[in-house]
C-alpha cells in the first residue's frame, strides 16, 4: 500500500475515474485511515473473534502474479462442515485483505465454524482489465478446492464461493466460467450487494459510458464490446445450473436492482436461491463493523451456509 505520509491522499469519491485510476496505478492503494479496523481493535470490540487463527498465503497465479490470500480457522468453534472462499469489493480498482469487508467478515464467519480463505486479485488499473481479476479468482478457487482438507478440514464438495460488490461480480462470473467449462461448481454461492449487470442501478445491459457507474464498468472490461461478455457480467448469460445461491441486497443501495434482478433470474432458471433484504442498510455496510446492519447480514450468511448441509433445504425470494 502507499505510504500516507509520502504523498497527499486524494478523495477518490470526488475525482474523475480516470484520475483516480492513474493515481492508484502510480502510488498504490493508501492506508485505510480508520483507527478501529485492525485485528486488535476488532477483537476488543468483538471478543468472540479472539480464538480465530489466520495464516497469510501466496498462491501462484496467472500472468506471473502471486495472489495474496488469508486463511481463517477457529478450532474453538463448532464445525459447520462447510468452508467459504471469500472475495472483497472495491469497484475493481481498490480493496485488499485488511479491509473489514474482507478481514472482519472472514473473522466473523470463521468464529461461527465456517473456515474462510479470503482472496485478493489484481485491480483494473492502467492496461489491466477483465478477465485478469476473474482469472485470479478462478486460480484461487482451484487452489482452495485442491487443498480443501489441508486448508479447511472439509472435502472439496463442501466449499462455497462468495463475494461482495465487485467481489460478488467476480465470484458470480467465475461460477459461470466453471459451469461453462464443465468444472466442478461451488457447494453454494454467496453474493452480497453484487454488481452483475453493466448498468447496475438499472439492472440493464444498456450503459451510459459517461455516467459514473458506466465508467467503472467500462474500466473493468476495457472496451465497449466486452461489456456484453456474460462471464464479466453474469446476469447477461444463462442462469441455469448455478449452485444454491444467497443474494443479499440492501434497502438503501442504488445498486440493489442488480442483485434483485439476478436473484429472480436464478429462480426462473430453477436454481435454489434465497434473496435476503437487509432493511436499513446501504451499499458497503459489511465494510463498516460499527454499522448496526452489518452483523445481521453476517449472521444470515452463516445461517444459510450451515443450512447447505441439508439437501432438502430450499431458499425463498423475499416478496
Amino acid at each position: 500500500m502507499a505510504d500516507p505520509d509520502a504523498t497527499t491522499v486524494p478523495d477518490f469519491r470526488r475525482m474523475p475515474l480516470a484520475e483516480a485510476v492513474r493515481w492508484l496505478a502510480e502510488n498504490g492503494e493508501p492506508e485505510d485511515p480508520r483507527p478501529d479496523i485492525d485485528t486488535a481493535s476488532l477483537t476488543r470490540r468483538f471478543p468472540h473473534l479472539a480464538s480465530v487463527e489466520t495464516a497469510d498465503l501466496r498462491i501462484d497465479g496467472p500472468h506471473g502474479r502471486l495472489i495474496p490470500a488469508r486463511r481463517y480457522r477457529d478450532a474453538a468453534a463448532e464445525a459447520s462442515g462447510r468452508a467459504l472462499i471469500w472475495v472483497h469489493g472495491g469497484a475493481f480498482i481498490g480493496g485488499h485483505l485488511d479491509m473489514p469487508e474482507s478481514h472482519w467478515v472472514a473473522l466473523e464467519l470463521a468464529s461461527r465454524g465456517i473456515p474462510v480463505l479470503a482472496l485478493d486479485y489484481v485491480k483494473c488499473l492502467g492496461e489491466t482489465h477483465f478477465p485478469e481479476p476473474s482469472d485470479d479468482v478462478l486460480v484461487g478457487w482451484r487452489h482452495a478446492v485442491a487443498h480443501a482438507d489441508e486448508l479447511f478440514g472439509v472435502p472439496a464438495s463442501a466449499v462455497l464461493l462468495g463475494g461482495a460488490s465487485a467481489g460478488g461480480n467476480l465470484t458470480a462470473g467465475a461460477t459461470a466460467r466453471l459451469r461453462d467449462s464443465g468444472e466442478g461448481l461451488p457447494a453454494g454461492l454467496v453474493l452480497v450487494y453484487p454488481v452483475v449487470h453493466p448498468n447496475g442501478p438499472e439492472a440493464s445491459a444498456e450503459v451510459d459510458a459517461d455516467s459514473p457507474h458506466g465508467q467503472l464498468s467500462l474500466n473493468f472490461v476495457g472496451s465497449i464490446e466486452a461489456l456484453a461478455d456474460p462471464h464479466a457480467f453474469a446476469a447477461l448469460g444463462a442462469a441455469d445450473r448455478f449452485p444454491p445461491s444467497l443474494v443479499v441486497v440492501c434497502e438503501k443501495d442504488g445498486l440493489r436492482p442488480s442483485g434483485e434482478a439476478f436473484a429472480h433470474q436464478l429462480e426462473e432458471a430453477g436454481v435454489d436461491v434465497t434473496l435476503h433484504l437487509e432493511v436499513g442498510a446501504d451499499h458497503g455496510h459489511i465494510d463498516e463493523p460499527a454499522d448496526p446492519t452489518a452483523l445481521p447480514t453476517l449472521e444470515a450468511i452463516a445461517r444459510w451456509t450451515k443450512e447447505r448441509r441439508e439437501p432438502d433445504v430450499r431458499g425463498e425470494i423475499d416478496r
